[in-house]
């Protein structure tokens, strides 16, 4: 090989190793991409959305471990949220419903938040039924049970809930799909430890009953949502 290919091909490897370097911080650092896997969002994400989940704004994830810097960033009430699914290594994205502190209590599918109803014009409604719990359990009980997991085993939660207190450094998240959706009801509050990032842009969706592109979700801003 001449010394002139030699050198043409050392900057040409030298140009990809930077490329795929930085492509690998942006993936490890500012960008995520996720696919909507249920439809436990309907109708705010469908399932065969993808998404672009901006990292940062929750903390980063040091990598090759769980710790993340800064540890505890908040999300707003409302706000849909990307997280690590404590139980298991999956993401898994919910609206971020209550903060530490808040109080949280359903009655007959209607959520109320310190004592308040919230306005949730996202939220829907796919089973008619009003799932009612066969006994009572003590408020205190309640809340030990919900924070260790306990009602990952029943259905009785789904529409008759609480009322609970979300522990500090936690969050209450929900699916909007709220009668098929698995969430803080079931498996208790999401430590914001946990939390990978906000979803910023719909690139591109995929309709998985019709086999078709949903072309008028493409590159749809959910910055906000």
């Amino acid at each position: 090989m001449r010394k002139e290919d030699k050198k043409n091909w050392r900057e040409s490897l030298k140009g990809w190793a930077i490329t795929i370097l930085i492509v690998l911080l942006i993936r490890a650092f500012v960008l995520q991409a996720y696919v909507i896997p249920t439809g436990s969002m309907e109708d705010t994400f469908l399932p065969g959305d993808f998404l672009f989940v901006f990292k940062p704004v929750y903390g980063i994830v040091l990598p090759f471990s769980n710790l993340k810097f800064p540890a505890r960033i908040y999300p707003k009430r409302g706000e849909t949220v990307v997280f690590r699914f404590p139980y298991e290594p999956k993401d898994y994205i919910k609206r971020t419903i209550a903060l530490e502190g808040d109080t949280v209590e359903i009655i007959n599918k209607k959520v109320y938040v310190n004592g308040r109803p919230l306005d949730e014009p996202y939220a829907t409604f796919k089973d008619k039924r009003i799932i009612e719990w066969p006994y009572e359990i003590p408020p205190a009980e309640f809340q030990r049970i919900w924070e260790s997991g306990g009602f990952m085993g029943t259905d009785w939660v789904r529409d008759n809930f609480g009322p609970v207190v979300v522990p500090k450094g936690h969050i209450f998240v929900m699916g909007d799909n709220r009668d098929f959706s698995w969430d803080s009801r079931f498996w208790g509050p999401l430590d914001v430890k946990y939390l990978r990032g906000k979803p910023l842009l719909i690139y591109f969706s995929w309709d998985p009953k019709r086999h078709r592109i949903r072309f008028n979700r493409l590159f749809r801003i959910v910055w906000n949502w």
